[in-house]
């Protein structure tokens, strides 16, 4: 090696981490917009005013409806890169689009990640479009109450052998129903992994916002996570999600496995 070639490493190893930095800088972003309560304040309020007009059923990703915010959609996918699932299972089916979108990015890190999907009532024209996809093959359904416990052994059968299993609770969105689901199906969850809770954004809405749902404020997602989180030591909100998306429909509901 020449001097040339030796002061070129030194001023390589000298300069700074422009990576490093760039992702310093975000970490600060992130953690001002979390203390900002105005900006969460009109979060609220947009998310309140778009509500009327259901602006979560318009967006689809790979051509089924994914009922999700833009947002969480991204949060979702960073949570999936960084844990890289070997199973993934969601409790709430609807059209299909999360699954889809759940098995692409599984596809898309390449290793052998599925997906399951467990709904009361998976209805003959979804099923139909879910598995003429592309995306289909890293995806297995159940039809069935998650309640059930011969359907709750089909989800742990499935996880079986699994070291890192994701849990998406997206169907009955009241306070018993979610709460249950989170008891039964929070031991699949490991250190370093997540546990959604999906649509705790109902708690923050008006009362009687949705009022032909047995569901509302009081009555919520974030109601069964507040007194899910009371009762373990293993789950904790991750609060960096929330204050990065601000605009969420799972505020609070990104729980954190913290301890096997």
């Amino acid at each position: 090696m020449d001097g040339h070639e030796q002061d070129a490493r030194e001023k390589a190893k000298a300069a700074p981490d422009k990576v490093a930095e760039f992702f310093a800088e975000v970490k600060e972003n992130i953690a001002q917009l979390g203390r900002d309560t105005a900006i969460q304040g009109l979060s609220n309020v947009w998310i309140r005013e778009t509500a009327r007009y259901n602006y979560y059923y318009n967006f689809t990703w790979m051509g089924r409806p994914i009922i999700q915010f833009p947002q969480d959609i991204v949060a979702m996918q960073e949570i999936i890169w960084r844990v890289k699932p070997d199973l993934i299972v969601e409790i709430g089916v609807a059209h299909g689009g999360s699954l889809i979108f759940y098995s692409s990015i599984l596809e898309l890190i390449g290793e052998d990640g599925r997906v399951v999907g467990v709904d009361i009532d998976i209805r003959a024209h979804n099923r139909r479009e879910i598995e003429n996809h592309k995306m289909f093959k890293r995806i297995s359904l159940i039809q069935g109450s998650s309640m059930d416990d011969q359907i709750v052994r089909q989800v742990f059968d499935a996880a079986r052998g699994k070291k890192r299993v994701m849990v998406c609770l997206d169907s009955n969105h009241t306070h018993a129903h979610v709460l249950k689901e989170l008891n039964l199906y929070s031991p699949l969850v490991k250190q370093g992994s997540y546990l959604v809770a999906f649509d705790t954004f109902i708690e923050d809405l008006p009362d009687k916002f949705y009022p032909d749902r047995p569901w509302g404020k009081g009555n919520s997602p974030k109601t069964a996570v507040q007194e899910f989180l009371a009762t373990t030591d293993r789950f904790v909100v991750d609060h960096e999600i929330d204050a990065k998306l601000q605009i969420t429909q799972n505020p609070g509901g990104y729980l954190k496995c913290v301890k096997d």
